[in-house]
């Protein structure tokens, strides 16, 4: 079973537009509103093709009800925790090309009290558990090390963590030793500080990555694949999209994918990046089926290093991550 985190979830509403034009009045072509949240979404992702998993939901006011509602109407299984604030809503502009225009609220604050709270939830769900993923931003005045701080509680009980997270919390949590991190392109470059520039560059960043904490990295790169940087194997896929609709939570499946795969190996990485593709190609933040899902256009293999990627990402001005002294 694999239990999923979310501190910061959302009501996530996608509007679809022919284009966007800044001052204009714009009619939709279509729109959505879907639960939200990265860890919300790899549960979803994992009902949605029979893989057992639970959610632990923090919620809060009328959007957080109508969160919950729309969860339990998708038959997830979730452990609700109710806080005081209120949960965010975020609206996702879509444009044909498959250009997405997102603006997320940054969330309510969790008291220490609540989120104590939610932390009881997640252990006392855990003992059932293969995996524990914690992804996704931290509310306001949450501290940065708080996935960090539950990476360490789970190694004890030889549970698994994977952490999909940026900023402070991702650099924070790779000193704890996390089975598997899932950074993006921003992600890497950002808590690395190289520029990332060719798949060469993904792959010196992972290692730096691993140096610091990390057991595995599974780097997303949006539209050029992914690289996976696993024991002394690197491998480096991609998956074609002739006609993408939304990459709300295309990252998400991803993870859900490769944690459905066994999360270990080649094999692994075919599995995320044919749903991560499969997200891409539905509207709004709806997760993939098994109807959805095509493995036959996912291509794996050893990375050509040289190859140059199609959005580049300059240096952050920072220095690179240094190692973990070994224990």
């Amino acid at each position: 079973m694999i239990l999923t985190l979310t501190l910061n979830p959302s009501l996530d509403r996608t509007i679809e537009i022919a284009a966007l034009a800044r001052g204009a009045v714009i009619r939709a072509a279509a729109a959505r509103l879907d639960p939200g949240g990265k860890g919300v979404n790899v549960s979803r992702a994992l009902l949605a093709n029979a893989v057992a998993s639970r959610a632990v939901v923090p919620f809060g006011g009328d959007e957080g009800r109508q969160l919950v509602r729309l969860l339990a109407l998708e038959g997830l299984d979730m452990v609700t925790v109710p806080v005081a604030g209120t949960t965010r809503s975020n609206v996702t502009l879509a444009e044909p090309d498959g250009t997405v225009t997102k603006i997320n609220e940054p969330g309510t604050a969790l008291t220490p009290a609540e989120l104590d709270t939610v932390a009881d939830a997640v252990l006392a769900a855990a003992h059932e558990a293969d995996w524990v993923v914690a992804s996704g931003s931290l509310p306001p005045e949450v501290p940065a090390d708080v996935y960090a701080r539950l990476c360490r509680r789970f190694a004890g009980a030889g549970i698994h963590v994977a952490v999909d997270t940026s900023g402070p919390a991702l650099v924070a949590a790779l000193g704890a030793g996390p089975a598997l991190i899932k950074p993006n392109l921003d992600e890497l470059a950002a808590a690395t500080g190289l520029p990332i520039l060719r798949v060469g560059d993904v792959v010196e960043a992972a290692d730096l990555l691993r140096a610091a904490g990390a057991r595995t990295v599974l780097a997303s790169l949006g539209a050029d694949g992914a690289v996976l940087v696993q024991d002394r194997d690197v491998w480096y896929g991609e998956a074609a999209v002739s006609e993408p609709r939304s990459s709300v939570g295309a990252g998400d499946a991803m993870l859900a994918g490769f944690l459905a795969g066994g999360g270990r190996g080649e094999a692994a990485l075919v599995e995320a990046l044919a749903w991560g593709a499969a997200a891409v190609r539905l509207p709004g933040s709806r997760m993939p089926g098994p109807s959805d899902i095509d493995r036959a256009r996912v291509r794996t293999g050893p990375p050509d290093l040289t190859r140059p990627l199609t959005t580049c990402h300059p240096a952050p001005g920072r220095e690179p991550l240094p190692p973990v002294p070994a224990p």
